[in-house]
Formats: structure tokens, C-alpha cells, sequence
């Protein structure tokens, strides 16, 4: 299982970083750290998204934990929850 320690903020600036970093871990499972989040911007919301219907796709494990209220604020603005991110694969 690899861990990705999300940034406080999520946005155009390092949209780029966090895409290579998710992709690093593409074919293993994944717990993001959002306890740090501080803002999330809409380019990070849909990254987040695409990758975390990439992980459902291939099987694997997608979990955000732990997550700040930041985080999770942020999301239900854009009528979404974690459980939209996140997938747990079945042993």
C-alpha cells in the first residue's frame, strides 16, 4: 500500500506534482493523507476524481484518511462526499 501526503493547498500551482505523484502509485493501493488540506480548488477536486475512478477501475484500494474539516467542507460545496473518492477493494 503506498501513502500520499496531500498538500495544504490543492490547486493550479501544484496540480502537476500531485498528478505525478498519484500516478506513481497507480496499480497498488493508495491512502491519501488529507489532514493537511487547507484548500482545495476545483483542478484538485477532478483530479481526485479521475484518479479515484482509475483505482475503482483496476481494482484497488483509494482511501483518504485522515482528512481535515477543509477537506471535507470543501467537498460537500461541490455536492460531493468521501464516499465518492474513496473505493475499498473486497478481499
Amino acid at each position: 500500500m503506498n501513502a500520499v501526503m496531500l498538500p495544504a493547498r490543492i490547486d493550479l500551482s501544484n496540480a502537476a506534482s500531485l498528478s505525478r505523484d498519484l500516478r506513481a502509485s497507480v496499480g497498488a493501493a493508495v491512502v491519501l493523507d488529507a489532514s493537511q488540506v487547507a484548500h482545495l480548488g476545483a483542478l484538485g477536486v477532478q483530479i481526485l476524481l479521475a484518479s479515484a475512478r482509475s483505482w475503482r477501475a483496476a481494482g484497488q484500494s483509494f482511501t483518504i484518511s485522515p482528512r481535515s474539516e477543509a477537506f471535507d467542507e470543501t467537498l460537500a460545496q461541490f455536492g460531493l462526499t468521501v464516499d465518492a473518492l474513496q473505493t475499498e477493494v473486497q478481499a
